[in-house]
């Protein structure tokens, strides 16, 4: 069979487990830590995202369990109305994840393109 193969691609995902294989942080919590700091609240980052707003300070409050330090600075409500913002440790996260993820997308395309791609095209020399 000699067909014009189709373009491939490679995927993948990254997160950070702790010890006992719980999610510490992934591309989910990256965005709704984008967006409470765009937003400055976690119910308006919640709308944002279409999650419920437990969902989310759900998925806030384990980390900062799992880390053992705060995420998030929260000013409580009242006539002036609520907030959060990122504290320095959730603006690091952020970056260093976001720096992760970038690297590994990059090395995973890298490699994929030298074993598959250009791994494929010496195969089909060999074979001809």
């Amino acid at each position: 069979m000699t067909s014009e193969p189709k373009k491939l691609t490679v995927k993948s995902k990254v997160w950070i487990e702790d010890e006992n294989g719980d999610v510490v942080f992934g591309s989910g919590r990256m965005r709704i830590l984008n967006e409470i700091e765009k937003h400055g609240s976690i119910l308006a980052a919640s709308k944002e995202l279409h999650m419920s707003y437990r969902a989310v300070w759900g998925k806030i409050r384990a980390t900062e369990k799992r880390l053992g330090q705060s995420l998030l600075r929260k000013r409580a409500g009242g006539a002036r109305g609520g907030g959060s913002e990122l504290t320095p440790l959730g603006k690091v996260l952020v970056e260093r994840f976001r720096q992760l993820d970038t690297l590994t997308e990059t090395a995973a395309n890298d490699l994929f393109e030298d074993l598959f791609i250009d791994g494929f095209a010496t195969l089909d020399k060999v074979q001809s």
